[in-house]
């Protein structure tokens, strides 16, 4: 069950609709909210909804986060990531969403660049510098890489930050802090609600490159990440979702017949995780995600018909965004 506040300042609209889940992450919310107070940009709402927390969400009493125009959300349960994003964006006014964790804080231009980027890109969604609370000379990620044998993973993760960086085109943004157009969002129909977490976002990216949409990196706008502060990393929760959800997200996305010519290269893939599942002592979770993948491919494919149905955008366009080097896999399993 749900239960929300009346939007304030309902006379007139923001530019910026931010949403924040908070789900067991209430010790971040108070830094991510002060972050937010300091943005030079400040034609924004702030949209917090309370996930389903063990102890719900207290609103701050910190005089800084009081100049912010929140609008305190709850949900008796746990949405997930997807359908708590999509809940909280039926009640954004803004022009733009802007998705920050909790446990993400924005520098104080981070939605100045984001506008200005908007400005300079239209008809594109954005995603943030992410930069590693704890380790601030390592990135957490400047957008996800899609490979064609339908993996994805944070590009450049746990790599050191660069002294000059520029903007430049991505597959898909890490939705810790990702901007969509609300257009290009409804457009889509938001995350699908079925994946509940964990490779939501790269298909969503993935929607939305269909639908005529690229994804621009914003090397500017900076966002410290403390990264899987509610799931904990590599825990059982985030392995299955996430080895689940890849299969689901090939099958329904990858564009014409190149879902039957990459299929050999996908299977593969799996067979690799199911392998290295099993040898960092995770094969039973691992095995569970993979099986309750193909028990839901019916209703996938489903859902395949109308995503393919909808497609604008140039099969090669789309192609031309993913990663195609046969190695990039075993380079990032090394790396990790």
């Amino acid at each position: 069950m749900c239960s929300q506040a009346e939007p304030p300042n309902a006379g007139g609209n923001p530019f910026f609709s931010i949403i924040i889940l908070c789900w067991n992450s209430d010790r971040f919310l108070a830094d991510c909210l002060s972050a937010l107070s300091f943005q030079t940009e400040k034609d924004f709402e702030v949209l917090v909804l309370d996930n389903g927390s063990r102890q719900p969400v207290s609103p701050t009493k910190d005089d800084n986060i009081k100049t912010l125009d929140i609008h305190w959300l709850r949900s008796e349960e746990n949405l997930g990531f997807a359908a708590g994003n999509n809940y909280a964006g039926k009640s954004a006014r803004g022009e733009y969403l802007a998705l920050l964790n909790a446990d993400a804080f924005p520098a104080p231009d981070w939605l100045e660049q984001v506008r200005r980027g908007i400005e300079k890109y239209p008809d594109c969604f954005f995603a943030s510098r992410l930069i590693m609370a704890d380790h601030p000379d390592r990135y957490d990620g400047i957008g996800d890489v899609y490979h064609a044998s339908g993996l994805a993973w944070r590009n450049a993760y746990n790599s050191p930050v660069l002294e000059k960086e520029s903007d430049h085109e991505v597959f898909s943004a890490c939705a810790a802090a990702a901007i969509y157009p609300r257009a290009a969002f409804d457009k889509v129909d938001g995350f699908d609600e079925a994946f509940f977490a964990y490779i939501e976002d790269v298909d969503l990216g993935f929607r939305l490159r269909l639908a005529g949409y690229r994804c621009i990196y914003l090397s500017r706008a900076t966002v410290k990440h403390v990264g899987s502060a509610s799931t904990g990393l590599k825990s059982e929760f985030s392995v299955y979702y996430g080895l689940r959800n890849s299969v689901w997200a090939f099958v329904k996305d990858m564009p014409g017949f190149w879902v039957w010519l990459l299929a050999p290269a996908h299977i593969l893939a799996n067979l690799l995780q199911i392998f290295m599942g099993v040898i960092h002592h995770r094969g039973r979770v691992t095995l569970r995600a993979k099986v309750d993948a193909v028990k839901g491919l019916p209703k996938v494919i489903k859902k395949r018909k109308a995503v393919q149905a909808s497609r604008i955008a140039a099969i090669p366009a789309v192609l031309k965004a993913m990663d195609w080097n046969p190695f990039s896999p075993v380079i990032k399993w090394l790396q990790r």
